[in-house]
């Protein structure tokens, strides 16, 4: 069964997925990146370039043809990632399919709508029967 972690208070969304997704790849975890858009995972993959100076995220988009080679994928839709070990949703909605994944990281953000957006999620998971766990990020430091 998917573990469900969600991490609230987070001050940039996406800087925290790509803490995370550098987390986890790094310890050997392959990530499955959902972005609800392509502005988003546009963004997302800039940022994997640029947020550690000194250090580098292999990562690619879906389309690649090293993506099942990669320890970072992103992607629009579930079902044409290749990895089912650790999935980020930086969507709103709870994703078509996440059941497939090990761990999944919902990442919640200061905005009310986001908020939101994320009760409805963690509602519906635990009306599921999921195991929850939840992390303030306003209580740790250097995330």
């Amino acid at each position: 069964m998917t573990d469900i972690r969600f991490y609230h208070n987070a001050p940039d969304r996406l800087r925290v997925a790509c803490v995370l997704a550098a987390k986890a790849s790094g310890s050997g975890r392959r990530v499955a990146v959902f972005a609800p858009d392509v502005s988003t995972a546009r963004h997302f993959d800039q940022m994997l370039w640029s947020f550690q100076p000194l250090a580098f995220v292999p990562h690619v988009g879906v389309d690649s043809p090293l993506a099942s080679q990669t320890p970072v994928v992103i992607g629009s839709r579930l079902d044409t990632l290749p990895h089912e070990d650790v999935l980020i949703n930086l969507g709103d909605e709870v994703p078509d399919g996440f059941q497939r994944f090990h761990l999944l990281i919902e990442i919640v953000g200061p905005g009310n709508a986001e908020t939101l957006a994320a009760r409805n999620r963690y509602r519906r998971y635990k009306q599921q029967g999921f195991a929850l766990e939840a992390h303030d990020l306003a209580q740790r430091s250097g995330e």
